[in-house]
């Protein structure tokens, strides 16, 4: 009798552990394939986000030359229209992530600071110099340099950057939606993105 119940204990353990073993196999085959599903969603969000428009400059240059003492000046000024064509652009290659199985969690652990690109176009009117104080090209690169300055301010305070980081959250937002859904935590600046009005903050801070 001892004998039979020690095979039905010894039989009942093999049963449980092997049922144990497959569980967390399963567990483990879970595991895996979801976190290959978010690597799949996070290489399709791998993009270039880029927002166009248009802006307008009317820049004043002038400068002037002392000759002699400031009784005598050498002057020279010019007007010039600065029409161009802006980009603001998100390469979400550059973003990085860190995909962890085992406490189902994906961190964003880069997010690339926005890249404003300009193609400016330069209109000079009323040229005016002077014999002794010409126009030289240490001119042309300050016009150029102050203009593109006088751009950039403008750009960061239109929409067209609103819109592109808008776009941002857009695209990562679809990784928030899948983590969710597979009971999966998304975070990122070491705090838990739970909702798109989450990120949207983090991303402003």
């Amino acid at each position: 009798m001892k004998k039979v119940l020690a095979g039905i204990i010894v039989a009942l353990a093999v049963v449980f552990i092997y049922n144990s073993y497959r569980n967390t196999q399963k567990e483990r085959s879970i595991l895996k394939e979801n976190s290959m599903l978010i690597e799949q969603q996070i290489a399709q969000v791998s993009k270039l986000i880029v927002t166009e428009g248009h802006f307008a400059e009317v820049y004043n240059y002038k400068d002037s030359k002392e000759l002699f003492g400031p009784l005598v000046t050498a002057e020279k000024k010019a007007l010039v229209v600065v029409n161009a064509d802006v980009e603001v652009v998100f390469d979400l290659k550059q973003v990085s992530f860190a995909v962890d199985e085992e406490t189902k969690t994906v961190q964003i652990t880069h997010i690339p600071e926005p890249e404003i690109k300009l193609h400016p176009d330069f209109e000079y009117y009323d040229v005016t110099q002077d014999y002794l104080n010409p126009f030289a090209a240490a001119d042309y690169n300050k016009i150029k340099k102050n203009v593109k300055a006088s751009l950039l301010k403008k750009v960061e305070a239109s929409t067209l950057y609103t819109n592109a980081n808008d776009r941002l959250v857009s695209e990562l937002s679809k990784l928030l939606v899948l983590t969710n859904s597979m009971g999966w935590t998304l975070i990122y600046q070491n705090q838990t993105v739970a909702e798109l009005s989450d990120l949207e903050q983090q991303l402003k801070d």
